[in-house]
């Protein structure tokens, strides 16, 4: 007999699990401890998910190395050689832009219809259902670490050194997208399964996001300066994308000011904020964070008592 699919291992997860009902109205703290004593099924359906996506292929996981790696050599390319903005390295910039985006986009976007998408498994199995979502994000995560070596490499190749004295933020920054990932991928989830047309409307939304995230321009080349000189900064970082951008950009790429490269003239590409204000905004952000998806958590709680009804 052959090897069981990724679909026929997941399903054998959940029945085998014990049988918990989680209903509408459990605690948070209990909601909080179901989750926590389901950290294996959480682990089966994070690595089925990653099977299930990869089945079929020569190649497997090594694709999730591969593709970011032809991007970043796309982009050095196209920034490099045929459209030059004048920024040295941009590609570097870029690129530590991108890894947090990818995250956050790639885990919104499966998460929004993972629940009516497994509508079987919700209807007869009993579990914890926000750890479909959360499975979506975890299935992430482990692609933005793989996109991350790869960014590391590429540093390495080129000769590029991080901001060793900022290194130590990015725990706290990654803490604060996971969370915030985790909270819009929960309540997108849930939503959903009442409103079918969100999956569509989420993509939409995801792009204009995208947008007004400073990836592909620089912070000085966005709307908060501004912002900042009317006083009103503080609605540019209503973003929570926003921050862990910055702080990536400002560990990876390091410079907050460069020459162009065309035309001479100094570059304002990242704030110029000292480590204690980059860590006072990151510890900020996570506090915020953490409130998120506890209110996340609650709001899928009052959610989920219709789900068989309206699956």
């Amino acid at each position: 007999m052959g090897e069981p699919s990724p679909a026929g291992v997941e399903r054998r997860h959940l029945e085998n699990a014990p049988v918990r009902v989680v209903s509408a109205r459990v605690s948070l703290t209990t909601r909080l401890r179901n989750l926590l004593e389901r950290r294996e099924l959480l682990s089966g359906l994070i690595s089925s998910d990653i099977r299930i996506k990869y089945k079929g292929s020569v190649l497997g996981l090594f694709w999730s190395m591969l593709s970011p790696a032809l991007t970043l050599a796309t982009y050095y390319l196209v920034f490099s050689i045929f459209l030059k903005n004048g920024i040295p390295n941009f590609v570097i910039y870029l690129f530590s832009g991108l890894v947090v985006w990818n995250l956050f986009q790639t885990a919104v976007n499966s998460a929004t219809g993972v629940i009516v998408d497994r509508a079987g498994l919700v209807k007869k199995v009993s579990f914890p259902r926000e750890i479909l979502a959360l499975a979506n994000v975890g299935a992430s995560v482990i692609y933005f670490l793989i996109q991350l070596v790869v960014l590391i490499a590429f540093l390495l190749l080129v000769g590029h050194q991080p901001a060793w004295g900022f290194l130590w933020l990015l725990p706290i920054s990654f803490a604060a997208l996971y969370l915030f990932t985790a909270a819009v991928a929960i309540v997108m989830s849930a939503v959903t399964v009442y409103l079918r047309d969100m999956r569509h409307l989420m993509e939409v939304v995801l792009q204009l996001w995208f947008w007004l995230s400073p990836v592909v321009y620089s912070y000085e080349n966005s709307l908060a300066p501004a912002l900042h000189r009317h006083g009103l900064s503080v609605l540019y970082f209503l973003n929570p994308v926003t921050p862990i951008i910055l702080t990536f950009q400002r560990v990876f790429y390091v410079a907050t000011t460069v020459r162009s490269t065309t035309t001479g003239a100094p570059l304002h590409i990242l704030p110029q904020w000292s480590l204690t204000s980059f860590f006072e905004l990151d510890l900020g952000l996570l506090a915020v964070t953490v409130i998120v998806f506890l209110l996340a958590l609650a709001l899928f709680g009052r959610l989920e008592g219709n789900f068989e009804s309206e699956l």
